[in-house]
């Protein structure tokens, strides 16, 4: 059997897949069970956090088990698998456990370096052993993920090279502020109490917020974390706990709004922050906006001088139809996909009078389409549509009033309505934009010690499973001696009935000194070599040369199993 992990994350995968491949806790309980019921797998776990979906499988065979875990991951997010597929990454055997010891490390996190992935991982291991999907290997690997993640903190400055998405968040929301400083005597609303938020009320508290409140669907969790937090002894902020339906009531007296719930529609809609703010700044909320965002959440946006695009004869670009398809933002949020630069040349040329068909291959360069398309972006992100060389129109630039209130999602799928970006008197923070924002943020030079750790453990694990692969056979090896000299024993004291106990004894003990002795050396150096890479091959020729019956040592192997997986399926480390 070998581990595979087939996945998505930040790096693969931009946060709008990310955020529908999410999956509940009952999709990944059911997404467990399907692997280990599936053909190829034995054992299956999932690390699913805000950034990241990975489904982990014991398999006994790779192309199978690739196709089987990418079908399964597919229909329990609810993303096509032909969509999902450009965005997964596969690792295997080796590179496997390096990723996994990666992870626990920081090294693949949005903030490198951030410590919440060991809790997100220990909770990942607890599950699967709850429904009994963690064997022997999963167990050993989630496990020995821990150790090194904690070895890769206490012994290196990672910490240093980030912090947690939580810190990473709000430093962003403070816009280059010092936080404390900026979150002094602001009143703060944190919806959810997970272990995400837990973290942010804390947060919020030793930055000196004057009040946080608590809102979860389960009262009782809401209000043991606001009494944790009113019995802290290094703050003395208030804190209270409200119920759901009193989070847009809440929303009006906040300064500062966190979410990070479960919830798989929106908890905060754009209609319910604007109203939120309204009257705070003195001006309309709504910035400039589209007429499907405007229907949607109710908030009426500023008006756009006409265009005539797409309506005269003989235009090439129907600006209607393309901003209905998927990916197209008149605000420039994403690339203007579906619009190909050819099309684009050719109602350059139109509304320049032009005959000239531009679409020829082989006078358009590569570079050229670049260069047009994202100048054509630029201008769409300022002026809300795509631009009219015939009619060029000045454009006014929308004044924004300074945020009154600062809202952070860290939530997967999203919490928080993505139109609140064009909120006047708002900033919002969501993964999408931390995700932007940690791509240019600085690695401490204590990374590299961190990867050379990682790349020591990744050889010690494979050697210990190396090891440990070969250990039934030594073990079904050794009882076949040991039946071997009981047998001829049994054989001698028949044909010497006349022999006393000592001396039985003494040829008894010299039986099996000289049988030890014979498969010490052996049995020693196939362990060693089984250790290393390649090692694999040498239980099977130790099986071939004993003859040793291949149902004894796969039940060496399951007892062996049965007795591990009860110690470790008390609680992980």
């Amino acid at each position: 059997m070998s581990l595979l992990v087939v996945g998505l994350s930040h790096r693969s995968a931009p946060v709008s897949v990310l955020e529908r491949a999410a999956l509940t806790a009952d999709a990944q309980a059911k997404l467990v069970q399907d692997t280990v019921a599936a053909e190829p797998a034995t054992e299956a776990a999932v690390l699913a956090t805000c950034n990241r979906i990975e489904l982990y499988a014991d398999v006994d065979k790779f192309h199978a088990g690739v196709a089987e875990l990418s079908t399964l991951l597919a229909r329990h997010s609810g993303v096509g698998l032909e969509e999902l597929t450009p965005y997964l990454y596969v690792h295997y055997e080796d590179r496997a456990v390096h990723h996994l010891f990666s992870v626990a490390c920081g090294l693949d996190s949005m903030v490198v370096g951030e410590g919440q992935i060991l809790g997100q991982i220990k909770d990942s291991l607890a599950r699967a052993q709850e429904l009994h999907t963690a064997g022997r290997l999963l167990n050993d690997l989630f496990q020995q993920a821990l150790r090194v993640g904690k070895r890769a903190h206490s012994e290196t400055g990672i910490d240093r090279a980030g912090q947690s998405l939580v810190t990473f968040g709000l430093e962003q929301l403070a816009a280059g502020t010092d936080v404390q400083a900026w979150a002094k005597r602001k009143k703060a609303l944190v919806i959810g109490a997970g272990s995400m938020s837990s973290l942010a009320a804390a947060t919020l508290a030793r930055a000196g917020v004057a009040e946080v409140v608590i809102a979860n669907r389960t009262q009782d969790r809401a209000e043991r974390l606001a009494q944790i937090l009113t019995e802290a002894a290094e703050t003395d902020v208030r804190a209270r706990a409200v119920p759901m339906d009193a989070v847009a009531l809440e929303l009006t007296r906040a300064d500062i709004a966190v979410s990070c719930t479960g919830a798989t529609g929106l908890v905060l809609t754009a209609a319910a922050v604007a109203g939120a703010v309204e009257g705070r700044i003195g001006e309309p909320t709504a910035a400039a906006d589209d007429d499907r965002t405007s229907a949607r959440t109710g908030v009426r946006p500023a008006a756009l001088p006409p265009t005539s695009i797409g309506t005269d004869d003989g235009c090439p670009l129907d600006v209607s139809a393309v901003q209905g398809a998927t990916g197209f933002s008149v605000m420039g949020e994403a690339a203007v996909a579906g619009i190909d630069a050819a099309t684009l040349e050719q109602h350059g040329a139109w509304v320049d009078n032009g005959t000239v068909d531009r679409r020829d291959a082989a006078r358009r360069t590569p570079e050229a389409d670049a260069e047009l398309i994202t100048a054509l972006a630029a201008t769409v992100a300022t002026v809300g549509r795509v631009p009219e060389r015939r009619k060029p129109e000045p454009v006014a630039g929308i004044s924004r009033p300074a945020p009154v209130l600062f809202l952070l999602d860290l939530a997967m799928p999203r919490d928080i309505d993505a139109a609140v970006h064009r909120l006047a008197g708002v900033r919002l923070v969501d993964i999408e934009s931390l995700a932007e924002a940690s791509a240019d943020a600085p690695m401490a030079a204590d990374v590299d010690q961190v990867r050379r750790i990682v790349a020591d453990e990744v050889a010690a694990f494979g050697a210990a499973q190396r090891a440990a692969h070969i250990t039934p056979t030594v073990v079904a090896l050794r009882t076949m001696a040991a039946d071997v000299v009981a047998g001829e024993i049994a054989r001698l004291d028949g044909r010497l009935p006349d022999l006393d106990d000592r001396q039985r004894g003494e040829i008894r003990q010299a039986v099996h000194r000289v049988v030890d002795k014979l498969l010490h050396a052996p049995t020693v150096r196939v362990k060693q070599l089984a250790a290393e890479p390649g090692g694999a091959g040498y239980a099977d020729a130790l099986r071939t040369l004993f003859d040793l019956d291949p149902e004894t040592v796969a039940a060496v192997s399951r007892a062996g199993d049965s007795t591990e997986n009860e110690a470790r399926n008390r609680g992980p480390a």
